[in-house]
């Protein structure tokens, strides 16, 4: 957190406004241990097959203060995965999807799950997320945002973008830029709704997501090392 701590300094910012996500995904028991002893309290992992595996390992270690964020891609069919073992998931990319884990929360009866809705800001076709690189058509995302709003099994945190693989940091920063001011726009239409997270910024680029607003970093080589190929199921 010391180099999080000046590159917030440097922006005007409070390091209490930033939260650290240790993606450990891809990585072993052994180690994710050792960053919790340190002190994680926000672990990342993309796969809920491996992170139950690995979890059976570990759970018995863990206090009630770590969080599990799911921060990868969800297929429908995994849902069940999820429900009870994940504090939040960040990646949040359809109404059909987010209706699906709705219904399911529901019938069970268990307490909403915090969500986090992906937005592409930067027009790549490989990323998930709803389309948000042309600010022009941000009035037409209205429709989806409303059918998620009222759904009583999710508790909508923020917003969370994974920005393009740059050797710059700063070529990124105008995308963190775009879903700061994504957010205000959905702010400013539905003063009702708290959007309070910003989920942005990685191992390549978190100090210019702090510049811009984030209150999340999803950081994994910087910390975990290289990552390990587990078979996910």
């Amino acid at each position: 957190m010391e180099k999080i701590s000046i590159y917030a300094l440097k922006a005007y910012r409070s390091v209490n406004q930033i939260k650290l996500v240790v993606v450990t995904k891809n990585q072993p028991s052994e180690k994710i241990m050792e960053v919790i002893e340190a002190g994680a309290i926000y672990l990342g992992e993309n796969y809920p097959e491996e992170t139950i595996e690995k979890w059976k390992q570990i759970e018995k270690y863990l206090s009630n203060s770590v969080q599990i964020h799911l921060i990868g891609h969800l297929q429908s069919r995994k849902i069940p995965l999820i429900i009870n073992r994940f504090d939040a998931f960040q990646a949040l990319d359809s109404v059909r999807l987010a209706e699906k884990i709705n219904a399911r929360i529901i019938h069970e009866g268990i307490k909403p799950l915090k969500i986090f809705l992906q937005f592409n800001v930067s027009g790549e076709n490989e990323k998930y997320g709803w389309l948000a690189d042309d600010e022009d058509k941000w009035p037409n995302l209205t429709a989806d945002f409303e059918r998620i709003i009222v759904l009583q099994g999710l508790q909508l945190e923020g917003l969370m973008t994974m920005p393009p693989f740059v050797h710059n940091s700063e070529e990124n920063r105008k995308y963190f830029d775009r879903l700061r001011r994504l957010r205000e726009f959905f702010v400013l239409r539905y003063p009702e709704i708290q959007l309070p997270e910003l989920s942005m910024g990685t191992s390549q680029d978190y100090h210019s997501a702090i510049k811009e607003g984030s209150t999340f970093l999803r950081i994994g080589t910087l910390i975990m090392g290289s990552r390990i190929s587990l078979d996910k199921g």
